[in-house]
């Protein structure tokens, strides 16, 4: 069985047996994806107390827990602090024992269907700028300019601490994603990831901009040239199927289809 949903910030009740009842017949086979901003890993420096017992908790279910990042994650400690190691036919990192990472651009094998994951998003909630601490001559003007831009309200995070530039990928991460597809003829089953093409974006009503990236831009020129079923994503806090084959997640969790066929959008 595999299922998927969005985005958790670091809340994962909804997969308690009581809000995620079909657990009650899985096991460590089966698979739950998080389409981005998983959350778990987010304190800086070391895992945190709170951290530890909600890792340790999805440790504990049913099922194993796989996740493409979301441009809510500690980078720092999520490229660095865990190992790497080949899962289901492609590199992830390894959070538990039953709790990975899937690594951008690689794709899994998920009893027998294809996966590309593809993680990473511009942040939409920094139109008031990302703060850098070497910029202030004191760190209590640093801590000023905080408090001062809390208290107005303003919309800005902090680098290193709440932001991190690696939110949008890499040129190598764009080739080993390139790689791989190529290795598979440019067919996958399904697509995971947490932002979306641009063009799909226009298409979900937002209240607040989202100007193209080198990431949004690059997943438009994918969408004409990939064979795939279906292209599953988080970022955008919705529920709902846009061109009949992308599908944003947010609090929903839905099985995906064993069906096979790969078309093309």
């Amino acid at each position: 069985m595999i299922f998927i949903t969005g985005d958790c910030h670091g809340e994962f009740q909804k997969f308690s047996t009581e809000n995620f009842p079909s657990q009650r017949t899985m096991n460590k086979t089966d698979i739950m994806i998080v389409c981005g901003d998983f959350g778990g890993i987010w304190n800086v420096g070391q895992e945190s107390a709170e951290e530890k017992y909600w890792l340790d908790w999805l440790e504990n279910k049913p099922f194993t827990t796989v996740f493409v990042d979301g441009n809510h994650e500690n980078f720092d400690r999520l490229y660095h602090d865990y190992e790497t190691v080949m899962f289901h036919g492609g590199k992830a990192h390894k959070i538990r024992n039953s709790v990975y990472h899937l690594m951008r651009g690689e794709i899994f094998d998920f009893e027998g269907l294809k996966f590309l994951a593809f993680g990473g998003a511009g942040s939409h909630d920094v139109k008031d700028g990302i703060l850098y601490r070497e910029d202030f001559a004191t760190e209590e003007q640093f801590r000023t300019t905080v408090r001062k831009m809390n208290k107005q309200g303003k919309q800005f995070r902090i680098n290193k601490l709440s932001w991190w530039a690696e939110e949008l990928p890499s040129a190598e991460e764009f080739d080993n994603a390139e790689k791989n597809l190529s290795a598979v003829n440019n067919k996958v089953d399904y697509v995971i990831t947490h932002c979306t093409a641009q063009s799909v974006i226009a298409c979900l009503d937002l209240c607040y901009d989202t100007p193209p990236d080198r990431l949004s831009l690059y997943f438009d020129d994918l969408r004409h040239r990939l064979q795939f079923t279906h292209w599953f994503f988080g970022h955008y806090h919705d529920d709902k199927t846009i061109r009949e084959k992308f599908t944003v997640l947010y609090d929903k969790i839905i099985p995906i289809s064993s069906d096979r066929g790969c078309s093309r959008q």
